[in-house]
């Protein structure tokens, strides 16, 4: 396991997102400027002052999520509260859980919490790599489980995180995706064209980003807690229960 201090691991990153291939937003047009240049950076995810339409995309709040067939929202509540905390969008037995945060307007704060989810998985008996990825430094995470035969086993997982103006986005994929490469471009790309849209309110850094119910979706209609993009129902892949960024207790509500 490595772990790299901010100056090397930005640097690592910035050459990562440098050399990785351009994803295209998932509809929605790309803000310009006055001369008609293009303000988005050479990939996701965007920020909501970098597109002028939601495009096909799921509104969450201050996430606006790509849609594609077959794909399988589930919004994850805290029990106290009855705040949605996250979303976990499932797709050929992967997962990806996506959650936004407010960080400072000078820095960034991604190398500092891969540290400390490095840290939480190594103390629960697991073990990190911390490599470059599609979108800059990522954890390549192998944490202990249980087998449904009862047995010790080990579930993989790769935490993905992109700083960007006054938010942090931070993202685990799961399932078959977190260890093959091909099975993880559907979930990369959705990752990848992610809107966050942050409000103008002062937050101290890594408070949650508030999230809403997908507007087919609120409580009391007929898919309250789930909003089904097409595609077979399919149970969403367990979500790692630790998190240096967690506000409380949180569930997956289907109903």
């Amino acid at each position: 396991m490595g772990l790299f201090r901010r100056n090397a691991s930005k640097k690592a990153a910035d050459d990562a997102r440098a050399t990785a291939p351009v994803e295209e937003p998932a509809g929605g047009d790309v803000a310009t400027t006055a001369d008609g240049a293009a303000e988005r950076p050479e990939r996701g995810p965007f920020d909501a002052k970098q597109v002028t339409s939601m495009g096909p995309r799921v509104d969450l709040g201050a996430i606006w999520l790509p849609v594609l067939p077959g794909l399988e929202l589930r919004m994850e509540i805290d029990k106290k509260t009855q705040k949605v905390t996250g979303v976990s969008a499932t797709l050929g037995g992967s997962g990806l859980q996506v959650q936004a945060f407010a960080a400072p307007r000078s820095e960034g704060i991604w190398d500092e919490v891969r540290t400390e989810i490095a840290g939480s998985i190594t103390r629960q008996g697991g073990t990190v790599d911390d490599v470059p990825g599609t979108f800059g430094r990522e954890l390549i995470a192998r944490i202990p489980a249980t087998g449904p035969d009862g047995a010790p086993a080990v579930r993989p997982a790769r935490f993905v995180g992109v700083d960007g103006p006054r938010w942090f986005l931070r993202g685990v994929i799961s399932g078959r995706a977190a260890v093959d490469a091909e099975a993880a471009k559907a979930l990369e790309s959705v990752f990848a064209n992610v809107v966050v849209v942050r409000d103008a309110n002062p937050r101290p850094p890594r408070d949650l980003l508030t999230l809403t119910m997908p507007a087919k979706a609120r409580p009391g209609g007929p898919d309250a807690a789930r909003a089904e993009a097409g595609g077979p129902e399919g149970a969403a892949p367990a979500a790692p229960s630790f998190d240096p960024l967690e506000r409380g207790p949180e569930i997956t509500e289907i109903r």
